[in-house]
């Protein structure tokens, strides 16, 4: 039986991430790192109450089996570049670190369609940096996820992804080949194939987007 940690379970693929891991017997425990007080109240699961600000603080909590990481923001959310540069690239990378540091096997992480540690653009730039910094760590098994435009009920409305997803199912027909990783993904099925990473050895690192879908219907 094995511990999981979780970072981003507020989120779209987190919420269903939290979900399909307490159904799962694989895991006796989840660790649930959250910035805010929370009802959720399950014999498996231990609410941890987290200051990301000082995350070493944590470091005798973030010890376990597989870290699973989904924490994101948007300019919208964080129009302060410090800040948005603090929440999409300092606080995976220190997480990252610190459960290395712990001996945590797993570490399977959320990154982005085109993630690029050389891009122009904040946010695929800051999801290929932290790509960068979990290949050095070399964790006994390390997934890196780049999901598409991502299908699911948000608690926040962000019109232009709406927009995106709403476009590329139209165009889906004609994406082909290299372009099939530009189809939208729905949220539950990236968190299906996080934990399915974590469990079976696939060998290999990084998923693009067409491959999540393709390791959950086998």
């Amino acid at each position: 039986m094995k511990t999981a940690l979780v970072f981003g379970s507020s989120g779209l693929i987190g919420g269903h991430l939290l979900r399909q891991l307490n159904k799962n017997d694989n895991y006796n425990k989840i660790k649930l790192f959250v910035r805010l007080e929370t009802s959720i109240n399950e014999p498996k699961i231990e609410i941890i109450k987290t200051d990301f600000n000082y995350l070493e603080n944590y470091k005798e909590d973030i010890k376990g089996d597989d870290c699973f990481f989904c924490i994101g923001t948007t300019k919208q959310n964080s129009p302060d570049k410090n800040e948005y540069q603090r929440v999409e690239l300092e606080i995976p990378k220190k997480i990252a670190q610190i459960a290395r540091s712990n001996s945590v096997n797993s570490f399977i992480f959320v990154s982005s369609i085109y993630a690029n540690p050389k891009s122009s653009g904040d946010y695929v730039k800051f999801k290929g940096l932290v790509e960068e910094e979990l290949k050095k760590l070399n964790f006994p098994n390390l997934g890196i996820l780049r999901p598409s435009f991502l299908m699911g009920d948000r608690k926040e409305n962000r019109v232009g992804e709406k927009i995106g997803v709403l476009t590329f199912r139209l165009l889906s027909p004609l994406l082909l080949g290299p372009l099939k990783k530009m189809k939208p993904i729905n949220s539950e099925t990236v968190s299906k194939a996080m934990i399915k990473i974590a469990n079976e050895n696939l060998g290999k690192t990084i998923f693009e987007s067409d491959e999540i879908v393709e390791i959950t219907s086998r």
